[in-house]
């Protein structure tokens, strides 16, 4: 390899619902982390690596900054501290109106930190030009010489720019995973996220925060097919009937957008069978949290 090869970690962060996961689509290309219109949709800390013959990008997606109110979102929060210390260049994410930027202690944190921070202003096909400069005015205040971009990651408008900037700024490295490697979690991980984003679609109120999707069965012994058996874990029966509807449409409408996203993401046919099973406030339980992968 190149001794002028670059690699490095980059994190996007920010607030619930600003767009982080569908700036990292646009980016890699591929639909790979869940997008829904509600907050708190991603909760792990997911790698996606996009490579090039003379440079590594390991990208990570994050959960949106809240305040914990149970287990999870402190296991939550606890991959998003994570990445404010391992990465080599942070993207902090916002949209204007975000609390964000009156968060003085974040905002502090971020100014302390020793490393590369660029602020991606999203939404801005929302905005009339004099909106956006006074927010960028804003900014230049709150994090002064901090390097600002006005983008939208849904119509890819300076997206270019930024991933220009961060190639600039990558350190020298060689590679951290192998180059044909697409992300730092199974593929089992990833039928879990599109069931759920699925969920996150279909439903409202408490069903899709109480819920987790396990994947016991992946098997692609047959050359054609993935037979692929899943498991919707929620915490009470009754978000257990809602799941499942009256004769069972409701989940078999689930299973159905489900099996379009996997089948489009592995790119052969699939065979997709859910279930639904109760396990009292596993997001409250430990043992349960570090066995779903929130360690």
């Amino acid at each position: 390899m190149s001794k002028k090869h670059k690699a490095g970690f980059v994190s996007i962060i920010g607030n619930p619902n600003v767009g982080k996961s569908t700036f990292l689509n646009s980016w890699i290309g591929e639909d790979v982390s869940i997008v829904t219109p509600k907050s708190q949709t991603t909760r792990h800390r997911i790698r996606f690596i996009i490579n090039s013959e003379d440079y590594q990008i390991v990208l990570s997606d994050t959960p949106g900054l809240i305040e914990p109110k149970y287990q999870l979102q402190n296991s939550m929060m606890k991959f998003l501290k994570d990445t404010l210390i391992d990465s080599d260049i942070l993207l902090l994410m916002t949209t204007v109106g975000d609390k964000i930027i009156e968060n003085d202690d974040f905002i502090n944190k971020i100014k302390k930190i020793k490393k590369k921070v660029f602020l991606l202003i999203n939404k801005i096909d929302l905005l009339n030009q004099q909106i956006l400069e006074n927010e960028v005015n804003l900014w230049e205040v709150k994090l002064p010489g901090v390097k600002i971009f006005p983008i939208s990651a849904l119509n890819n408008f300076n997206t270019e720019s930024v991933s220009n900037l961060i190639l600039e700024n990558l350190p020298y490295s060689p590679a951290f995973f192998p180059k044909d490697q697409l992300a730092d979690k199974s593929k089992r991980f990833f039928v879990n996220e599109f069931i759920r984003e699925q969920i996150f679609h279909k439903f409202n109120k408490e069903v899709p925060y109480s819920t987790e999707v396990v994947t016991e069965v992946f098997d692609r012994s047959k050359e054609n097919i993935i037979k692929i058996e899943s498991t919707i874990i929620v915490e009470r029966e009754t978000q257990k009937g809602i799941l499942i509807g009256k004769n069972g449409l409701a989940l078999k409408k689930v299973g159905i957008e489900a099996r379009k996203k996997l089948e489009n993401f592995f790119k052969i046919k699939v065979h997709l069978k859910l279930f639904v099973k109760v396990n009292k406030k596993w997001r409250t339980n430990i043992k349960r949290l570090k066995d779903f992968g929130y360690n």
